[in-house]
């Protein structure tokens, strides 16, 4: 007898046979995957219709539905005032009446507002203060509405409706003749270049 070397006579399989069948099964799991398709979950139905047959305590009685179309032709409610309050357990209050008019309080009417003349222009506005020129005894401003030049010291009327109040190093304080609009002029003689 000659010794036979097949997988049914040794009890064990053959290599090539166990090499085989793991790419098969390899080749299986790479086609589930690549093959884009995909497996749609079993979808339960909340209320599965009953079978065929399925008895007769299933059934509804017609007596037992009482549909009443009457109610179906009135109009709704009106809707509420919306002031709903979830955390209040008591009906809303009524509003309060309305004051007549001897309830009503007293309001005062405004004050007039004054009517007078405007208020006179800003003297800055009008002229600026260029330049100082110093002498022995005290200091000469230079003015200018940047058409004319003037010039005034200390307590000087100047251009017939400003009065020079006090010159200083870097500004002069300048007034109307009535003592209104009092203004610290700042001393800048590029104020009318180009104007």
């Amino acid at each position: 007898m000659a010794t036979e070397t097949t997988a049914g006579m040794s009890g064990r399989p053959s290599p090539w046979l166990l090499l085989l069948l793991g790419v098969a099964v390899a080749v299986y799991v790479a086609t589930q995957m690549f093959s884009g398709r995909t497996v749609s979950p079993a979808v339960r139905t909340a209320n599965p219709r009953p079978a065929a047959g399925a008895g007769q305590r299933d059934r509804i009685d017609p007596a037992e539905l009482d549909v009443k179309i009457e109610a179906l032709k009135q109009s709704p409610a009106a809707p509420t005032d919306g002031a709903r309050n979830p955390f209040r357990f008591q009906p809303k209050p009524p509003p309060p009446p309305m004051p007549t008019e001897a309830q009503r309080p007293f309001v005062p009417p405004p004050p007039p507002v004054p009517t007078g003349p405007p208020p006179p222009t800003p003297i800055g506005n009008l002229i600026k203060f260029i330049g100082i020129i110093e002498t022995r005894g005290a200091r000469i401003g230079a003015f200018s509405d940047c058409r004319y030049t003037f010039s005034g010291r200390d307590g000087e009327v100047i251009e017939g409706r400003f009065r020079v109040v006090k010159i200083q190093v870097e500004s002069a304080i300048v007034e109307y003749v009535d003592g209104q609009g009092r203004t610290t002029l700042p001393l800048n003689g590029q104020a009318c270049v180009g104007k």
